[in-house]
């Protein structure tokens, strides 16, 4: 069964506590500066309220008074702020600005120091608060999807600017990028990490219990904590199959395992569990969780992402396609860029998939039918210029960056793709509101500077809808090779699994990444003992570090998706 809670026990000897009091309770009971980090969308107030009343009603040892400071009022004025975090040209893109690469002392014009002669507890809170000279360090979190969901519905604040409306162009390009590069900084030094989700009873985990845990994690397979997400064209899929948000408009983006965004749940259960970032997995444990070699091309950003696009339904998704590399790179601030690649884990011969330019495409005609659609609202047939394909279940779409491309409605996709994931140039969505009514965002001026333009036709069809050939066979099992191509830096494998057919592989030093796409699941067993179950639609990350284990087909057969980065020394396709 499809877990919603993946969960995975503390390290020994770590500290969970839950509740105001059990968190106060973790305070130093003498003179000190504690600076308590974090995102804008954590509670500050309520922190510090709770925190501070907790801690001196507490009847543990011997209290000392407790003053707190707010870092945030001491930014730089909003004018200054957002001089200093956005160019001019990007704030006049109403969609896209360059990943902000300040560090986060740059909010501020003066960091304020502590009195010298501090008599008791002084609480330093709110983002930037680890710049204050301090004893104590804590990280008070709240997972991105709850900073997203705050600005789109006008509340929250972005980075440096609380009280000001927020913006989510901000919020993705430019509040993001500092925060996590200021924890990733932070995380070898951390005293403790508060979830603080539920503002009634947030969960802390000891800095030394936290990085313990990880240590552990980067040995053994790991799933992340899954979470769909609603959009107009969505479809109701994983309501109707796994439970999950029953009353919610839709779900349309199945979070799988999305780094940036992606958390780990470490605890006993759901009354005493801390959701911790998977990002910081990779920062503390690169080489055992990525490879060698991944690591080298990659830093610490975990390069591969699996999430569903449902539109079970729904709709058709917008017509679109992703940044090529250099403009990616020199435009947008990122490394590598946003490869995708459709797997069907649901479709039929009756849906379709729009991939690719037809032989026969007019992009003058193009241009004027999506500006008319844009500007006019008249309606067009994105089939006139972009192929379409049958969406047949188990078949796999490659689809290189610049290539235009869609779901249509009826389908669930499992996207297997770079990681990069905010970077849809939209040409084309049907004449379709968002939410509130609104025209949803059309950046089609950035589509079209990176469209593809030279396949085509039949070069479409041989290179980006690739037939599957056998890698590896054993005893009621095979591995094969789905789609792999020169420009993309990653290959889809699949695993086809008779019942209680066992398969051995290795990770070679890269990691892999899996999903069951049909059956009922597996069980993957490493070479060191570590079990791990893994039910249909459920995605693992396999570290480097896990070297051999084996994929066991115990509940009946089974088919697996993997994905790995290609071996730079690979020949050509299928080879690695």
């Amino acid at each position: 069964m499809y877990r919603l809670d993946p969960r995975y026990p503390p390290a020994p000897g770590a500290v969970l506590a839950e509740g105001w009091e059990a968190v106060a309770g973790q305070l130093p009971s003498k003179t000190a500066i504690v600076a308590v980090e974090g995102p804008p969308t954590a509670d500050w107030e309520t922190l510090a309220e709770r925190l501070t009343a907790a801690h001196s009603a507490g009847a543990i040892g011997c209290r000392v008074r407790v003053r707190t400071l707010d870092i945030r009022t001491h930014y730089a004025p909003p004018a200054e702020v957002r001089h200093r975090t956005m160019s001019a040209a990007d704030a006049d893109d109403p969609y896209y600005c360059k990943l902000a690469d300040n560090p986060l002392d740059s909010l501020f014009d003066e960091i304020p120091q502590a009195e010298s002669e501090l008599d008791g507890l002084l609480i330093v809170y709110g983002p930037g608060a680890s710049l204050v000279l301090h004893d104590v360090l804590w990280y008070a979190d709240l997972p991105k999807r709850y900073a997203e969901s705050a600005v789109a519905a006008g509340l929250g604040d972005n980075l440096g600017l609380p009280g000001e409306r927020a913006e989510l162009k901000r919020l993705f390009y430019v509040d993001w990028p500092m925060l996590d590069r200021h924890r990733d900084a932070l995380a070898g030094r951390l005293d403790g990490w508060v979830d603080v989700q539920d503002p009634g009873r947030p969960v802390f985990l000891d800095g030394d219990g936290l990085r313990a845990g990880y240590a552990d994690l980067a040995h053994r397979p790991v799933r992340t904590r899954p979470f769909f997400n609603s959009t107009p064209w969505g479809g109701h899929w994983a309501q109707r199959a796994l439970g999950f948000r029953p009353g919610a408009r839709n779900t349309a983006l199945g979070y799988e395992l999305i780094a940036p965004e992606a958390g780990i749940l470490i605890g006993h259960g759901p009354e005493a569990q801390a959701e911790v970032p998977f990002q910081l997995l990779c920062v503390l444990h690169p080489e055992e969780v990525l490879g060698p070699d991944a690591h080298a091309r990659f830093g610490t950003s975990f390069p591969i992402r699996f999430d569903y696009l449902d539109t079970v339904g729904g709709g058709n998704l917008s017509v679109h396609c992703h940044p090529k590399e250099p403009y990616m790179r020199e435009r947008f601030g990122w490394h590598y860029t946003q490869h995708e690649t459709y797997y069907m884990t649901l479709g039929s011969t009756d849906t379709r998939v729009y991939l690719g330019l037809r032989e026969d495409a007019d992009l003058t005609l193009f241009r004027k039918e999506i500006e008319e659609a844009a500007r006019d609202g008249v309606p067009m047939d994105p089939a006139d210029h972009v192929m379409t394909f049958p969406a047949e279940q188990g078949r796999l779409f490659m689809i290189p960056a610049g290539t235009p491309h869609a779901s249509g409605a009826g389908n669930l996709v499992l996207e297997i793709s770079a990681t990069p994931y905010l970077y849809s140039l939209r040409f084309y969505d049907w004449l379709r509101p968002d939410a509130d009514g609104n025209p949803r965002p059309l950046p089609y001026e950035h589509g079209l500077a990176n469209l593809e333009t030279e396949r085509r036709g039949d070069a479409v069809r041989r290179d980006l809808v690739q037939e599957p050939y056998v890698l590896r066979r054993g005893e009621g099992w095979r591995e094969e090779l789905l789609g792999a191509l020169d420009e993309m830096f990653y290959e889809v494998r699949r695993y086809s699994l008779d019942a209680d057919a066992v398969a051995a592989d290795d990770t070679a030093g890269r990691f892999h990444v899996l999903n069951v796409v049909e059956g009922e699941g597996i069980v993957v067993l490493t070479a060191a003992g570590e079990r791990h179950a893994l039910s249909y639609a459920e995605t693992l990350t396999v570290p480097a570090a896990v070297g051999g284990y084996r994929l066991e087909a115990r509940s009946g057969p089974a088919k697996v998706v993997k994905a790995l980065v290609r071996d730079r020394r690979a020949a050509g396709p299928g080879r690695s």
